[in-house]
């Protein structure tokens, strides 16, 4: 028998003694606070403990990767910022992976609810996010705080480190199935290799003629200033490879 079940004979019996419905209502809200808070908590807590592994296996594959690597140009590096946000730089490119501090739950009509995992178990329907932006390196080198960098992946936990990934390409489409995937240490390297390689697929492109076509005064100050114009990672970069299967 879990937690959850026994707080429920609990309170069943509490039910049963008290017929105030000030009391009942109060025993309600009592088992919202000790079954949904505390879960939430739990994978909260446990979630920062993923995020942890995360961090170091970005260390190991990057340390893995420099040793072929001989060329100081190339950039394999990372600054942890804090407990849920890291920056990893990667080429001429940066993935910052943030753990959201809140915790969340799927809409009622995913249709996971219509399989056996969470159909049984509304517990499981609760999870932790990790969300992965890319970003040109130099827009964080340079300080381009009007660069843009956008969303590519976000990794859902729950409090059995059950999880799947919304993601661009192969990353999406490889962890659909939360009921059949749990998370480990392997699994981490994989999704990293598989965010690194996304990101360095960008190919850089040359922008259509008319988009600097027209420049206000501000804009070439900026220029002069900076020599680079506003740049969007999805603007500057052409995604050849956004559907393309790396491993």
């Amino acid at each position: 028998m879990d937690y959850f079940d026994v707080t429920t004979l609990i309170f069943e019996e509490i039910y049963n003694m008290k017929k105030d419905p000030l009391d009942a209502n109060r025993v309600q809200l009592l088992k919202l606070l000790l079954d949904k808070s505390a879960l939430k908590q739990d994978i909260a807590i446990d979630c920062e403990k993923v995020f942890d592994t995360f961090k170091e296996k970005i260390k190991v594959e990057l340390e893995t990767l420099q040793k072929s690597i001989t060329d100081p140009r190339i950039r394999l590096s990372f600054v942890d910022k804090g407990k849920h946000e890291i920056y990893v730089y990667i080429g001429s490119d940066v993935l910052v992976f943030n753990l959201h501090q809140n915790i969340f739950r799927l809409p009622d009509n995913n249709p996971l609810w219509g399989t056996s995992y969470f159909n049984e178990k509304e517990n499981n329907g609760y999870f932790g996010i990790i969300n992965v932006y890319n970003f040109l390196a130099e827009s964080f080198l340079q300080n381009r705080l009007d660069d843009h960098g956008y969303l590519i992946g976000r990794i859902f936990i729950n409090h059995e480190r059950h999880f799947m990934i919304e993601g661009k390409g192969s990353i999406g489409s490889h962890f659909r199935d939360p009921q059949h995937l749990l998370l480990n240490d392997q699994l981490i390297g994989v999704i990293l290799q598989m965010f690194f390689a996304y990101a360095l697929q960008f190919d850089l492109y040359i922008p259509p003629f008319e988009y600097f076509s027209e420049v206000s005064v501000a804009q070439i100050q900026y220029i002069g200033n900076s020599l680079k114009l506003q740049t969007a990672k999805r603007l500057g970069f052409k995604m050849s490879a956004e559907d393309t299967d790396f491993f």
